[in-house]
């Protein structure tokens, strides 16, 4: 009997760092259409985890990078791609189309929640 409890307790232990790291279940959705992002600003809770989707609706592949997030991958044309981010500190993140810069910008907004008292 020791031993199923043992083996129990270690298949819950390793399942919490798993679950205490997943970001929100709902991403906050970007969309590439005609090498531009739609919306271009978006909001986030400052320190918590969340996810971005991307997805392009143009015809060629686009490059989604940033280098105040330090990340960078590449959506193939119609694709769609997932990126966990954060926990972030309050500010402005700037992220790119790295094949359209000069169109396709934007900027995540890290802003701390107002705690209740």
């Amino acid at each position: 009997m020791p031993r199923l409890n043992v083996a129990l307790l270690l298949l819950v232990l390793g399942a919490l760092p798993a679950y205490a790291a997943d970001p929100a279940a709902d991403p906050v959705r970007l969309t590439l259409k005609d090498h531009r992002f739609v919306p271009d600003q978006i909001t986030v809770p400052a320190g918590e985890r969340f996810k971005i989707e991307v997805v392009n609706e143009d015809d060629t592949p686009e490059e989604f990078e940033s280098h105040d997030l330090k990340v960078e991958k590449i959506v193939t044309a119609g694709g769609k791609i997932t990126l966990s981010v954060g926990p972030l500190k309050p500010g402005t993140y700037r992220f790119v189309g790295e094949y359209h810069e000069d169109t396709a910008t934007g900027t995540i907004v890290a802003a701390e929640t107002p705690t209740k008292e």
